[in-house]
């Protein structure tokens, strides 16, 4: 099977990303950075990277750039993945979720909070503990039963992906927990992963405004899953929302690069 990986970034430090995006062009055929914001060095970075690259001067968020990568690698590519820029999760580890999705599943989602998992570094105990009350309210609201559900690599099969496409709404980083939750809502089999994790406290990601914003997402989320999975009470409530693969086709969307 052939994998390609999108490596979505905002604002990202030049040299860590040259660095993982060169790692991951070493393991995979192809590799795409969906780039919001830039600025001129890492631009500069990028035109001399193995990869292929998408950039936009204003922010679309994490689910957005993916969801843009992906459609753009999914005419090529067997398997769908993608890694956060900062690399928390290292190449090897992305290879492992790849590989559990190549093998047998059709969804496969990295772990931190997996017993197995390898923490090298580890986040602030005010992240961790708002990481942990997500995950087990998530466990809670959600049909599918995971560690981590927000974990920066993830990879699914790329017919698996043209049926949950149309149901992704979540333009940031509560996409990550609504591809696994649509993902369960329609029968795909979903497997985590336990990767090696070092934290990155120069990440982008907001350590209060972050989960805060996961919050209500999360609800919302829950809502779109049942009514895929049939649910009478949540299909009588409408979505007037518009999917983010549309989105980028209407005029004056970011579009596929």
């Amino acid at each position: 099977m052939t994998a390609g990986v999108v490596v979505p970034a905002f604002r990202p430090d030049p040299e860590r990303l040259e660095g993982y995006v060169r790692g991951l062009a070493d393991r995979f055929p192809v590799v795409r950075v969906e780039v919001d914001e830039p600025g001129a060095a890492v631009e500069k970075r990028l035109a001399g990277l193995p990869c292929e690259t998408g950039v936009v001067a204003g922010r679309r968020g994490k689910g957005a750039a993916v969801t843009d990568g992906f459609e753009a690698l999914a005419d090529r590519a067997d398997v769908l993945a993608f890694a956060d820029a900062d690399g928390s999760t290292p190449v090897d580890s992305v290879a492992d979720v790849v590989a559990v999705v190549e093998d047998r599943a059709d969804v496969g989602v990295g772990s931190r909070r997996h017993p197995a998992a390898d923490v090298r570094s580890h986040q602030t105990l005010a992240r961790r503990r708002l990481g942990d009350a997500f995950a087990w309210l998530a466990r809670r609201l959600l049909a599918t039963d995971l560690y981590d559900y927000q974990c920066g690599a993830k990879a699914v099969r790329v017919g698996v992906w043209r049926r949950l496409r149309e149901h992704l709404y979540e333009p940031g980083f509560a996409w990550d927990v609504e591809l696994v939750a649509v993902a369960g809502a329609l029968g795909s089999t979903v497997e985590e992963v336990p990767v090696t994790w070092i934290d990155r406290p120069d990440s982008t990601v907001d350590p209060l405004r972050t989960p805060l914003e996961l919050l209500p997402a999360l609800v919302t989320v829950r809502h779109r899953a049942k009514r895929i999975a049939g649910s009478r009470l949540h299909g009588a409530v409408g979505e007037g929302s518009t999917a983010l693969v549309d989105r980028s086709e209407e005029p004056g969307g970011e579009g596929t690069r």
